[in-house]
């Protein structure tokens, strides 16, 4: 292989790549502030990214933990150190909510945003964020008590249906000649 052969065959896919993330940049430019609006809005009404609060906590608390353990004798000024850099990186919250803002208006049009987001700031959508962790547990747990019971009763009448096969597969016992 020659060195402009391999020289092509690099190229290649590196210029493939470059038209493709042109068309992504392009398409990502595509979104209006309105559809970014109704996506922020949808977000916030189906509490989104709520669970992803706790991360930049989280990561303050094991890095404290793993300082001080390391040393001890610092535990303040790392303590104060620690929590000021967490403050600080706070405001980065907000390029989670730009990004999923983002996502949600790829997948969904802003007139499916407004109306999700209409529903989830009703009394119904509401009520389905409360408790819809409890049903869902309870709908799982029933999925389970069924799922056994099938798999029970198919076991059996398989058992039931191969024994009557078995049976009737078997010749009878032959009759014993009468002296």
């Amino acid at each position: 292989m020659t060195q402009a052969t391999g020289f092509r065959r690099l190229i290649t896919p590196l210029a493939v790549l470059a038209i493709i993330a042109g068309l992504n940049a392009a398409q990502a430019q595509e979104i209006s502030e309105s559809h970014l609006a109704a996506a922020r809005q949808a977000i916030a009404a189906i509490h989104a990214t709520e669970q992803f609060d706790a991360i930049l906590p989280r990561a303050a608390q094991a890095l404290k933990a793993e300082l001080i353990q390391k040393d001890p004798n610092l535990e303040a000024a790392i303590t104060k150190t620690v929590d000021e850099k967490a403050l600080a990186l706070a405001a980065r919250r907000a390029d989670l909510e730009t990004e999923a803002a983002r996502a949600y208006a790829k997948s969904f049009s802003e007139t499916d945003l407004k109306a999700i987001a209409a529903f989830y700031e009703s009394a119904a959508g509401k009520k389905l964020i409360s408790e819809g962790p409890i049903v869902t547990r309870e709908v799982l747990r029933s999925a389970n008590i069924w799922q056994n019971g099938i798999a029970r009763d198919l076991a059996q009448s398989v058992g039931e249906a191969m024994s009557k096969q078995e049976g009737a597969a078997q010749p009878a016992p032959a009759e014993q000649p009468k002296p």
